[in-house]
């Protein structure tokens, strides 16, 4: 089963939900892990994101580098 399907299925089982303890569990179930995604997040300074965009640079002249072909051969083994 596809994920689309599978997101169809929930949805589907959240309309004809009646139990409110039921749906309050899920509910803070996705809320948690929303706010658990948020944290995760840090926000770059200018000097962070210049050292990154140099450390890229230097990794592509020194050949550290993939084509679009080896990334989504790499991709389908995940």
């Amino acid at each position: 089963m596809d994920l689309q399907t599978r997101k169809l299925n929930i949805i589907e089982y959240l309309i004809g939900l009646q139990d409110d303890k039921v749906f309050s569990k899920i509910e803070s179930a996705i809320l948690g892990n929303k706010k658990q995604d948020t944290q995760k997040v840090k926000s770059l300074t200018q000097k962070n994101l210049i050292d990154r965009a140099n450390r890229s640079n230097e990794d592509y002249k020194a050949g550290k580098v993939k084509t679009q072909d080896q990334l989504e051969k790499e991709s389908e083994n995940w």
